[in-house]
């Protein structure tokens, strides 16, 4: 999904364009506006955005001066000039610009979405491009990497230690042909690839290697890293910005690697159908942290990433990750009791009392919100539930693998984790259980609750994605999945059904009706309502005191 940002100083111009873009396609474009230059980069601060249209004369900052400011944050972003100011000197000055393009506002919107389109086509090529390297430079830089991915993994085991000698790093990464500073901090991020259900070895590895060609080719536009396979097979980075990279762009690295991985998923799917999953660290550590990062992200790998196939990015957010009090508090000193009534379940056979309390503890191991260590606490206290009562009673030939019941690392996610227990208490009840699913629905009606409680404030895809902690295209992918119709589509028909209820009273004038369902300018209402209903805010009204 491609990501639009509409920049113009004129209400009627920038909300007239929203709405022809918001409703052209919406599975694969996502827009948003902004009213100034100063709005515009607040978006940039927050989301990836592909393509730019923007007014060039604007007070305070113009769009020349917002198309420098761009490339600052988003290297990859097309710019597309919609004025109507003739000036020769601005237009020149926009024609000379690297990845732009100019439009007069007189040439409707016809032109201006072709534009677009066009530019949308130019941004797909462009990714299918980027992922190619010559055959000659794959096989050196495959060896190249077997190499460095053995000393990051000796690393990885060494930062354990009472410290490591900075000079001594100095002259190994020099050695090793790694592009890293050791007196700077560095970032992690951990990619978890979903393959083919059957693939051989060899398909794997080859889909691994492409994979991290194109990652690579990516994240080397901005930044330096190293890459490897860790010992789970899933691909580690360790990251720290360019050397020209100007100093604003540290603040904002974060938010460019969780856009530039959306980039990286959205390519790897189309070109290799190949499912990737991020975890990422919200902040840089030290040299001498980087296992105990690495460890987190493997964690909250486990613990956020479920169905083998997603395509989500979790970035370590410290104590909102960890620190949910409210729900913290309210699950505080139920794991012991409620493991206790397993056991009980178990030794007297009781498998419907078993699996409604096994039912409660697997819903928190799967929240999304849960802190990790309480998901760990409440899956090792199963874990050893089942383990004890198998080698008790002498089970362990009945029960596939049952070792594994005390390795949780050795699963791919918690949902595999909780199968895996679900797995085991199957074999001993020697019933059949419900299937594992996620609670979709549940997700869902979250999402729309807000929705409806919120129709006058921020609904952008961007904004609810960023309250539900997913990233924006697999948010709207999944709730298209889920409720069949478009979440733009469905928060249109949201605002117009309270905007319905609202114009039965009397009290509100049609501008504050507009308001109360997320329109600041009351013509963008009344041009919205008249499509969805065939009549004028005010021609409902008038309607309804006739009946």
């Amino acid at each position: 999904m491609y990501r639009l940002l509409i920049v113009d100083d004129e209400d009627i111009i920038t909300d007239s364009l929203y709405e022809v873009f918001h409703r052209l396609m919406p599975e694969k474009l996502d827009v948003c506006k902004a009213y100034s230059a100063k709005e515009a980069l607040r978006w940039m601060s927050r989301t990836r955005i592909d393509i730019v249209l923007t007014d060039i004369s604007m007070p305070g900052m113009n769009g020349l001066e917002l198309s420098e400011e761009i490339q600052a944050f988003w290297p990859r972003c097309k710019v597309i000039f919609l004025t109507g100011f003739s000036e020769f000197d601005y237009a020149y000055k926009a024609i000379q610009m690297p990845k732009v393009r100019y439009l007069l506002k007189t040439e409707g919107y016809d032109k201006v979405t072709a534009t677009v389109q066009e530019v949308m086509q130019e941004i797909e090529h462009e990714n299918q491009m980027s992922k190619m390297l010559e055959q000659s430079r794959e096989q050196l830089y495959t060896l190249e990497q077997m190499a460095q991915g053995d000393y990051v993994r000796h690393l990885l085991q060494e930062s354990n230690g009472p410290g490591l000698d900075r000079d001594r790093l100095i002259d190994e990464f020099h050695k090793m042909n790694i592009d890293l500073d050791p007196a700077s901090p560095v970032l992690l991020v951990m990619g978890h690839l979903s393959y083919p259900e059957g693939a051989s070895y060899i398909e794997r590895s080859g889909l691994l290697t492409k994979a991290r060609m194109v990652c690579n080719s990516y994240l080397s536009e901005k930044m330096r890293h190293i890459g490897i396979v860790d010992k789970q097979g899933d691909l580690l980075w360790l990251l720290q910005p360019s050397e020209q990279a100007e100093e604003k762009f540290n603040t904002h690295l974060v938010r460019y690697l969780e856009g530039t991985l959306e980039l990286i998923q959205e390519t790897c799917l189309q070109s290799l159908g190949l499912p990737l999953a991020f975890t990422i660290s919200g902040a840089s550590c030290g040299w001498d942290a980087i296992n105990r990062q690495y460890e987190r992200l493997r964690q909250l790998q486990l613990m956020k990433i479920g169905d083998e196939g997603m395509t989500i990015i979790v970035t370590d957010r410290g104590e909102q990750l960890e620190d949910s009090h409210e729900l913290k508090n309210k699950e505080e000193g139920q794991v012991a009791p409620k493991a206790e009534m397993l056991a009980a379940y178990l030794e007297a056979g009781k498998a419907e009392k078993f699996k409604e309390t096994f039912e409660e503890l697997s819903m928190a191991m799967l929240h999304a919100n849960s802190p990790v260590k309480r998901k760990m606490e409440i899956y090792y206290s199963i874990a050893l539930i089942l383990f004890t009562y198998i080698n008790r009673f002498g089970r362990c030939s009945e029960i596939n693998d049952y070792c594994k019941l005390m390795r949780l690392d050795d699963h791919s996610s918690m949902k595999e984790a909780v199968q895996f227990l679900k797995q085991v208490t199957d074999q001993l009840f020697r019933v059949k259980s419900p299937d594992n699913k996620e609670n979709a629905v549940s997700v869902i009606e979250k999402i729309c609750d807000y929705i409806n409680d919120h129709l006058s404030e921020d609904l952008s895809l961007v904004r609810l994605a960023e309250i539900n902690y997913f990233n924006p295209s697999y948010l709207s992918r999944f709730f298209k999945q889920e409720r069949g119709v478009n979440l733009s589509e469905y928060i249109d028909t949201c605002r117009v059904r309270r905007a319905k209820e609202l114009l039965k009273e009397d009290e509100l004038k049609v501008r504050e009706v507009a308001v109360e369902v997320g329109y600041e300018a009351a013509h963008s209402f009344t041009r919205f309502f008249k499509k969805a209903t065939g009549m004028t805010p005010q021609e409902y009204r008038d309607a309804l005191t006739q009946t």
